[in-house]
């Protein structure tokens, strides 16, 4: 038995989300079909560094699987990649450790979030970035990004159906850019809460509107409510970008193809 770990994009248009929904077409029943297929009908269960909802993206999720297949990585990928859908890609393979695990071994996470600035509809652009055609302040938005980085309980911004009681999480960065007429976000932190980054998103679009006082962001921490926080923002801006784990010196990062990061207005914590 070897246990294989993958990092994969995908399209999430098509998806009702990455987790398996009895009667509906998902990211793992996906990756799950053709790994039976290959495994000649022997169940596969595929684990991930966690969920992405419906309509959301991904450029780096990471997964893991066992089989009893003996195939190199190179192989490992033309193979999936000749049986899985156009929206779904293998960006790159490896045999792992026994006890490796997709989930619980992350030590971190990266989200951008992307958003049309304009106000004409861009056809081609519908399902990967939120049009938001009104002025923003980034300085406001600077400001209050930087007083919620750090370890907060992110009750007030996870959603009420968020299901685990421990919502405690450190936010390290939080980075605004412009880039090719999109404004992207970008989050990293040890873990997000359930629509955690997209609460965010849609509160610090009301500091940049002028609609929220930037310096009222620790208020909304302490009050640990969600009904004060601001909007959801759609899912389909909404990118799962990168996952990071901690190596040994026997082994080296599995990485995948990416886009050098450029910079606008980066904010960071005071301890890094």
């Amino acid at each position: 038995m070897q246990r294989i770990k993958c990092i994969i994009s995908y399209d999430g248009t098509g998806f009702s989300g990455y987790q398996v929904q009895p009667g509906k077409r998902t990211v793992q029943g996906e990756l799950e079909k053709v790994l039976e297929k290959l495994e000649k009908g022997r169940n596969i269960r595929v684990s991930a560094s966690g969920r992405t909802d419906a309509g959301v993206h991904a450029r780096g999720q990471v997964i893991h699987f066992d089989t009893t297949l003996e195939m190199e990585p190179s192989r490992w990928q033309i193979a999936l990649h000749s049986l899985l859908p156009n929206d779904i890609a293998v960006c790159a393979v490896e045999l792992t450790r026994p006890d490796f695990h997709a989930r619980f071994d992350a030590i971190g996470k990266e989200y951008r979030y992307f958003l049309l600035l304009s106000k004409h509809r861009d056809p081609f652009q519908r399902n990967y970035a939120y049009q938001f055609p009104y002025e923003l302040d980034y300085e406001a938005m600077r400001t209050a990004g930087k007083l919620l980085l750090g370890t907060h309980d992110f009750t007030s911004f996870c959603s009420a159906k968020t299901e685990v009681k421990d919502r405690v999480r450190t936010l390290q960065e939080m980075d605004l850019f412009e880039e090719n007429g999109l404004l992207v976000f970008r989050f990293t932190g040890d873990g997000f809460l359930y629509n955690m980054v997209r609460i965010l998103v849609g509160t610090l679009l009301e500091v940049g509107t002028g609609r929220r006082d930037a310096n009222s962001m620790p208020q909304l921490l302490e009050a640990r409510d969600r009904t004060l926080a601001g909007k959801t923002a759609p899912g389909h801006g909404l990118f799962l970008w990168n996952v990071f784990y901690r190596f040994s010196e026997r082994e080296s990062p599995l990485r995948c193809d990416s886009t050098p990061f450029r910079g606008g207005m980066r904010v960071r914590s005071d301890t890094e």
